[in-house]
């Protein structure tokens, strides 16, 4: 018993990335997803590998298609009352969350240490989810984003601040992302349609009935779809975190009643003032917040530069105050009962 105590003693002691956690299940599933069947195509002849027989391809026929992948990790004696689901944004993967891009612990570590079981997921047709055929199944092709686009896009720096070379390459002064590891995120980018709203949203749909109750912390294009889900499945969504969420419903269209008993928290970083792009996307998401309020329910703001916090990209859970801003979120959650 001394041992016992005197081993929970010292925990406390250590700092939150050098404490360990007791895992009770690491696994993964995909969920949603349908069979398609294609029909018409020519046959062709094709190689494996190199020095293998020739071998007759058939592209016709019935295919599994539509679903998401989903990694989880359950503590062996979790703190918070339900699971914690995190969505990433456009072009990206649920590799957002796990590791930056300068090797430090992601925020599915951080909220680890503060007692979620976290399920980290690929949305339909990124990652390990994987593709359907196009234009059969997924109408058009693919968006690839550059290297120069995200810079600018996710207010890195200025739009024309882009450089092939790393010293030529303009940041915002007091820009808080780990420049140096500029090009390591890049190679977590992945192509990604603008014609598959509907099938992701019925996979992330499938997956709250399968994984929830819980909370739903999401970035970017997730924005949409987490707030979706809420409004489909209100008694399923405890909560819902919006890191700079790129969309929101429309009020004339959305019944904000309908997640009035849902506390939502949005946060923004630095650099949207006088960013016509961001400054848009943020109207919408605050006129979408004002429906809530208006209803009776909770709608949260968490301004960073507000705050006195100075200096966070689109991508705050990769910035190198990262535990700062999820310590707010921790906050946040606990303030609403979500903790034991």
């Amino acid at each position: 018993m001394r041992l016992l105590l005197a081993a929970a003693l010292a925990a406390m002691t250590l700092p939150a990335a050098a404490q360990t956690i007791a895992i009770r299940e690491i696994g993964s599933f995909h969920v949603g997803g349908r069979i398609a069947t294609i029909e018409g195509l020519p046959t062709r002849e094709i190689t494996f590998t190199a020095g293998a027989p020739p071998f007759r391809i058939n592209p016709n026929g019935d295919f599994q298609v539509e679903q998401m992948y989903v990694q989880y990790v359950k503590l062996a004696e979790p703190r918070a009352r339900v699971p914690l689901l995190m969505w990433h944004g456009g072009g990206l993967t649920g590799v957002t969350w796990e590791t930056t891009p300068d090797g430090r612990p992601g925020w599915q570590m951080f909220f680890l240490r503060q007692g979620h079981d976290v399920y980290v997921g690929d949305a339909m047709e990124r990652g390990r989810s994987g593709w359907a055929r196009f234009p059969e199944i997924f109408a058009g092709e693919p968006v690839f984003r550059t290297l120069g686009e995200g810079w600018g896009l996710f207010r890195i720096g200025p739009a024309d601040g882009w450089n092939t070379e790393p010293a030529q390459r303009r940041a915002f002064a007091d820009s808080k992302f780990p420049l140096a590891a500029w090009n390591q995120f890049g190679k977590q980018s992945v192509p990604r349609w603008v014609t598959t709203d509907a099938q992701i949203q019925r996979a992330y749909d499938a997956l709250v009935q399968q994984a929830c109750p819980c909370v739903i912390m999401m970035h970017s294009q997730g924005g949409n779809f987490a707030f979706t889900a809420a409004l489909n499945a209100p008694d399923k969504v405890r909560a819902i975190i919006a890191i700079e969420p790129s969309g929101a419903p429309d009020p004339a269209r959305a019944e904000a009643t309908r997640v009035k008993g849902i506390p939502h928290l949005v946060v923004w970083g630095d650099y949207i003032e006088g960013n016509p792009f961001w400054a848009r996307l943020r109207t919408n998401v605050e006129r979408w917040q004002g429906a809530i309020r208006e209803a009776g329910g909770v709608a949260d703001t968490l301004d960073l530069p507000a705050r006195g916090i100075r200096g966070n990209s689109h991508m705050l859970m990769m910035d190198t105050n990262s535990d700062q801003v999820a310590a707010l979120v921790q906050e946040w959650m606990a303030a609403k009962g979500l903790m034991r």
